[in-house]
């Protein structure tokens, strides 16, 4: 269990914490590109790291992020208008640009020079397949982008899936490091004995309590899970947590999935979930999609309100016990009740409230890669608070090409060792490997 004051530097991510001026090392993905669909559109309401922030696209295209209240007297620039590549607050007229400079004054006399002296809080971003990144620390020069394989490939084969969770970022995040949850939460209801024999799942079902070997890894931090396959083989889920806040799933084969997860705090109680993936054919696992991304797909989503919190939220919520179907749960037809796997995780996540005290956990064998992680995350935010230490990553965006999944191996192999190719992204997706997916 954490202590109480470990507890609170892991949650609190606002200015000035040792979390949250951690995270603001490192670039961190906003918005949607098509949330800003046109320049001169309606300005956006976002919050990040308990800051209350305006995006907005100019004519030019550009996107910029600023302070919600105006320098001037503290008006929301939500209610601005967009025009002439920047953003004009209409209380007074003031406005301003993408780098937060006030580039127009009209309520001080044509001879005052004040404007020249005004700057609004303002952030720079980066727009890339699809996804306005953007940086809150304090380098003039920022950092480069994480190498993730989402940032690396052409335009139109990344696809983006965004969900507003009621809780902090950390329980969120510990759901896609705990391997063991699998087969109770999202498989409870299915039997080993009914799955396809040496498929992942069937490994998975007959063996509910896996083994763990986790390590730091210079991203972050790994595990390999381990069950009996056959006699002479185990079944591996391999996955990751890498600074500051994203996770890798092995929900695929080992070396063809390329994901990536991003957990990202809005504020201490509120986290956007992002689900970063690349497409292939259908028929060639080797192949990317050339074609535009997907719209974002429904999913249970309610419609967004123009608040900075109002965005992808989902229509079985905390309010409605999340449409929990009892039959079904009595029945046996599904082990929660729950419509669906990332609904399942939702709603166990936010039942523990907006942030969990972690000093009352009873903690097991199976919770070593949420140790580790939180141990991780905690040691870096004291050395970059005590000693300046620059956090993992930062300035290391290749540690980033890491791939996650299952894999059958032989008992006498080191899995390290022996996955080491399949993590790394430059063998081909589609290479024949020895494990069948679920």
């Amino acid at each position: 269990m954490l202590s109480v004051q470990d507890n609170e530097i892991l949650c609190r991510v606002g200015a000035g914490t040792p979390m949250g001026d951690l995270m603001r090392q490192y670039w961190i993905p906003a918005l949607r590109a098509d949330e800003l669909p046109v320049g001169d559109g309606p300005p956006l309401r976002i919050k990040l790291l308990g800051e209350e922030l305006i995006a907005f696209r100019t004519t030019s295209g550009a996107v910029g992020i600023i302070q919600n209240a105006c320098p001037h007297r503290g008006a929301s620039m939500f209610f601005g208008r967009n025009e002439e590549d920047g953003l004009r607050c209409v209380y007074h007229g003031w406005k301003f640009d993408v780098t937060g400079a006030c580039v127009d004054m009209p309520s001080e006399p044509a001879e005052s020079n004040f404007k020249n002296k005004v700057h609004t809080p303002a952030y720079p971003c980066l727009e890339k397949n699809g996804i306005v990144w953007t940086y809150m620390g304090p380098r003039e020069t920022p950092p480069p982008l994480p190498d993730f394989e989402c940032n690396l490939v052409g335009e139109g084969v990344v696809r983006s899936m965004l969900t507003m969770r009621e809780c902090n970022y950390m329980q969120a995040l510990e759901g896609d490091i705990d391997t063991s949850h699998l087969a109770f939460l999202h498989l409870g209801a299915n039997k080993w004995e009914e799955q396809e024999p040496g498929s992942f799942e069937y490994y998975a079902l007959r063996d509910r309590a896996p083994r763990y070997d986790v390590i730091d890894a210079p991203f972050g931090t790994s595990y390999g899970a381990y069950r009996p396959a056959e006699d002479d083989t185990y079944y591996w889920r391999v996955a990751h947590f890498l600074f500051p806040f994203y996770t890798m799933i092995p929900s695929g084969k080992l070396g063809e999935q390329i994901l990536v997860r991003a957990w990202v705090p809005l504020d201490d109680e509120h986290t956007m979930y992002w689900g970063m993936m690349i497409r292939f054919e259908a028929d060639s696992p080797r192949v990317l999609r050339d074609q535009p991304r997907p719209a974002q797909r429904d999913n249970g989503l309610v419609p967004n309100t123009t608040g900075s919190l109002g965005r992808f939220r989902l229509r079985q919520n905390a309010a409605n016990d999340y449409e929990i179907d009892r039959e079904k749960q009595a029945k046996g037809i599904n082990f929660t009740g729950l419509d669906n796997v990332p609904l399942e995780d939702q709603a166990i996540t936010e039942s523990m409230g907006p942030i969990y005290r972690r000093n009352q956990e009873h903690l097991g064998t199976s919770d070593v890669m949420i140790i580790r992680t939180r141990r991780r995350l905690i040691n870096a935010a004291r050395a970059f608070r005590e000693t300046g230490t620059i956090p993992p990553g930062v300035d290391n965006p290749e540690w980033y090409r890491v791939r996650s999944g299952g894999i059958i191996l032989p008992r006498s192999a080191d899995w390290i060792e022996a996955t080491r190719p399949l993590r790394e992204p430059s063998v081909p997706a589609g290479e024949p490997i020895m494990q069948r997916a679920v």
